[in-house]
């Protein structure tokens, strides 16, 4: 089988491409170039093309570098910027992954006659009953199907994530062994075109939009509690410099408004909700749409803990009826969707309203 792999320059890809090689595949190695602002750092630095250059040629593999810079600062990028705009809050690690490596890289794969495109996610693939199926990957400290809930059957059968059965340790001994030179190489964490350190999105994105100051407001009483010095910077469910009640309860953000420059405020019991709203038209299925009533696993966070929920079609939104209460989900987020009766499978995505 021909495969493409997509090496990023960390230990999980360069695992991914050795694992195929050995497996006797023809294997070509990509690494995308993506962003090469000042903050040049994350999963598609300098550095990491040079690595993952280098691993290629330790396996004795084809490498390239494809310049996707301008789809990604459209698709990914400008659309995170616009988010915070409007008081949302985004996952530019999933719509990477919606826009870029399953979309514009598959794209390719296709195009170049590959009959496979393989990543180093911690995920895995499996056919059963005439359809494939997105399971969780076997570390569960290190599972990523939260961020690949977009992917179809189109693509799930043309998409390989040889490091899914293994666990971190495991790839990390498999690089060892191998004597590549990620081997040691610590886990990439941030947002590749964010800074990093005290920085942060703040500077980021004060260069590229106007902050606005604002009034912290508590919404039982709707009194003034404090100030923000920007409001665009605030995410619902956020606790951090929120402050204390008057009975030294902390408060959580319950609501943003961008346009009146205001954030509510509000004790944990009063912002939580047994309701999540899924903006129009972001549900996506894995094999086929569940019909209202169904019974699923929400996981609103990489690696947040699901919640029972049934999905409902009332409202302008469809819905999820949770079975606990929870702590808002920031509008914008990711919400993956598991099978309530195998909860390793994942069987859709959505974004949250």
């Amino acid at each position: 089988m021909r495969v493409l792999v997509a090496m990023s320059g960390g230990v999980d890809s360069s695992v991914a491409a050795a694992l195929l090689a050995e497996r006797g595949h023809e294997v070509v190695g990509a690494t995308l170039k993506l962003w090469g602002g000042p903050s040049d750092s994350g999963c598609c630095s300098v550095g990491d093309v040079e690595d993952a250059s280098r691993v290629a040629q330790q396996l004795g593999i084809p490498h390239h570098v494809f310049n996707m810079a301008e789809r990604f600062d459209e698709a990914v990028v400008a659309p995170y910027v616009a988010a915070h705009a409007e008081g949302l809050t985004p996952n530019p690690c999933v719509e990477c992954n919606r826009h870029i490596k399953f979309d514009a890289l598959f794209a390719r794969v296709e195009r170049l006659g590959f009959d496979a495109l393989a990543t180093g996610h911690h995920a895995r693939v499996e056919q059963r009953d005439g359809y494939w199926r997105l399971l969780r990957g076997a570390d569960p400290l290190k599972d990523q199907s939260y961020v690949l809930s977009m992917l179809d059957q189109r693509r799930l059968a043309r998409v390989l994530f040889p490091v899914g059965e293994l666990t971190k340790a495991e790839v990390r001994a498999v690089a060892r062994r191998l004597g590549l030179r990620t081997a040691g190489k610590p886990d990439s964490q941030d947002v590749c075109f964010v800074p990093g350190g005290a920085g942060g999105r703040g500077p980021f994105l004060a260069e590229r939009l106007e902050l606005h100051p604002g009034t912290l407001v508590d919404q039982r009483s709707g009194a003034e509690v404090g100030r923000t010095e920007a409001v665009e910077l605030v995410t619902v469910g956020q606790r951090r410099g929120m402050g204390h009640d008057e009975e030294g309860r902390r408060r959580y953000v319950s609501r943003v408004d961008v346009a009146g420059r205001r954030v509510m405020l509000g004790r944990v019991e009063e912002v939580e909700s047994d309701r999540l709203a899924l903006a129009r038209g972001s549900l996506t299925w894995v094999r086929s749409p569940l019909e209202d009533g169904a019974p699923v696993l929400a996981q609103v966070s990489a690696h947040g803990r699901p919640c029972p929920a049934v999905l409902s079609g009332e409202g302008p939104h469809r819905l999820l009826r949770l079975a606990t209460p929870q702590r808002p989900v920031a509008p914008g987020q990711t919400v993956a969707l598991y099978d309530a009766s195998d909860p390793a499978e994942v069987v859709g995505g959505a974004i949250a309203a």
